[in-house]
Parts: C-alpha cells; structure tokens; sequence
C-alpha cells in the first residue's frame, strides 16, 4: 500500500563519470541524457556546472547493490 520513499542514488549502471546524471534521471524519471547535456552547458556557460557535479558526486550515496 505505502510505497517506500525515493531516494536519490549515484547510477551505478547508467554512468559516465560518476553516475550522478544516471542517478538524477531514474530520480526525476527523465532521459539522464537531456541532464547531461544541461550539464555541459552548465559547465561551457558559466563553470558553475563543474563544481554542482562535484557536489552531487561527494554528497549523493551510489545506488546499493542488489541483494
């Protein structure tokens, strides 16, 4: 009845880097393609994007293996 909370995880399948793209699209429920090329011109635009990445990579907990 009560499904449990999502919890925002680090992809450990759908990565690049890091896996926070992947993590952040299965959290919202979109493409984590669309959030990575956001992420670049975050990055090309104004630099902010690298530090947030960095960010999101130290504080997000990478998704648990399965049982």
């Amino acid at each position: 009845m009560n499904a449990p909370p999502k919890r925002l995880y680090r992809s450990r399948t759908d990565r690049k880097i890091a896996g926070v793209c992947g993590g952040l699209g299965a959290y919202l429920g979109i493409d984590p393609v669309i959030l990575r090329i956001l992420w670049v011109a975050l990055v090309l635009g104004a630099g902010f994007g690298l530090l947030a990445y960095v960010i999101f990579w130290l504080i997000v907990p990478e998704e648990p293996l399965a049982a």
